[in-house]
């Protein structure tokens, strides 16, 4: 056996400069820069931000982008299907408010068909009587307005010589009397003709959205209980929504209707003729919220002008603004509690923005389209729980 030979050092010459093996950190780092063929950065330069960082940041500004295109696509889709998307809305929030009713006669034995035919027929009675109502309200007010025709002309006397005071005197309304184009009156009656036929066909299909809504609510529980088991967070939102609709709907009713009494009461004290239809028309303008209160005040108020001059038009006025503060403002949402739970500011553009899409309905549904809205994308998914601190009117 012969030994192996022994490797001998090889010999630096005298004055080389002697350089460092490569450490064990820095021969990875070259390497995988030649492994990529990445430029390596000069020196006194700070490095580069790493490339899954600008990924990161432009995938999640490209998901922001995407969000804000399928928001204007669907706030589209709801304007251009308004006329079903509305009544379909208000229909879902009928049934839900009356179904604790369809439930009480479920738990003393009552068939579930019957229990839901009940509650249709309630609803029917409720929307039908409420639709003549106003139908007979405004026809009475049009049988009662020939008996103010002495007062129009005092009032219009009255006018005129208040314009002449502050320099516009009668040649100049003459004038624009004479540009009135009569063409502009027809196509106005004509408009109104068209909302009227809208309005009919909008309310019978109301009315067959109700009937099939109220006939598949007798299965919804078991539906719901199916759907928990696969996404329990999603059914507890749909369930707070139903509570805090319910809510919204049975309070502000309970309010508008004590207002609407108060109302009434005040308009007779006042002498104010129609008090019933002004406190009907009060009720019901209770449900839009922030304008409702202007919408019902100004009828009454110009009657008031008529019958008993601007002392008793202020009257009606203060009268109304007094109701509004103390109940609407003040009691009304110490029991609404948390039932649509938005600030302000947030109610308001609700208001706007509902009525903007989904027209006269998307008034009187804008605080439950918000809380809709807010069930599927806040309330429906944890990680966005934190949006509530910026809307809710009392976060916690």
């Amino acid at each position: 056996m012969t030994d192996a030979p022994v490797p001998t050092a090889t010999p630096v010459p005298t004055g080389a400069p002697v350089t460092a093996p490569p450490t064990a950190t820095e021969a990875p780092a070259t390497g995988a820069a030649e492994a990529t063929g990445a430029p390596a950065a000069p020196a006194g330069e700070p490095p580069s931000e790493p490339a899954p960082r600008r990924v990161l940041d432009g995938s999640r500004s490209l998901r922001l982008l995407l969000g804000l295109a399928a928001v204007v696509i669907a706030c589209a889709g709801l304007k251009a299907a308004a006329d079903i998307v509305a009544p379909t809305f208000l229909a879902l929030t009928l049934v839900i408010t009356i179904h604790p009713l369809q439930r009480w006669m479920v738990a003393r034995r009552v068939p579930r068909a019957l229990a839901a035919a009940i509650c249709l027929v309630v609803l029917y009675l409720t929307v039908i009587g409420l639709v003549l109502a106003m139908a007979l309200s405004v026809v009475q007010l049009g049988q009662s307005m020939p008996t103010y025709q002495s007062q129009f002309v005092a009032l219009y006397n009255d006018s005129l010589a208040q314009l002449d005071r502050v320099g516009v005197g009668s040649s100049q309304l003459q004038q624009a009397l004479d540009s009135f184009n009569v063409g502009s009156l027809f196509s106005a009656v004509q408009g109104f003709l068209s909302q009227l036929l809208g309005a009919t066909s909008l309310f019978v299909f109301l009315l067959a959205v109700l009937l099939f809504f109220a006939l598949d609510s007798a299965d919804i529980p078991r539906r719901l209980t199916l759907a928990s088991r696969a996404n329990p967070a999603f059914v507890a939102a749909l369930d707070s929504f139903a509570v805090g609709v319910r809510r919204y709907w049975v309070v502000t009713a309970v309010f508008g209707l004590i207002v609407a009494v108060l109302d009434v009461v005040a308009l007779v004290f006042l002498g104010i003729p129609l008090a019933l239809l002004w406190g009907l028309v009060s009720f019901i303008t209770n449900f839009i919220p922030n304008i409702g209160f202007v919408l019902g005040l100004v009828p009454p108020a110009l009657l008031g002008l008529l019958e008993g001059g601007v002392s008793t038009m202020l009257w009606v006025i203060g009268v109304y603004s007094v109701l509004n503060l103390v109940v609407q403002t003040i009691i009304q949402p110490r029991f609404t509690g948390d039932a649509v739970g938005v600030t302000t500011a947030m109610s308001f553009l609700s208001l706007t923005f509902w009525a903007f899409l989904l027209g006269p309905l998307g008034a009187l549904l804008a605080l439950p389209a918000t809380l809709f809205v807010k069930t599927l994308l806040v309330d429906g998914d944890p990680r966005n729980q934190w949006v509530n601190t910026l809307i809710a009117s009392n976060p916690r």
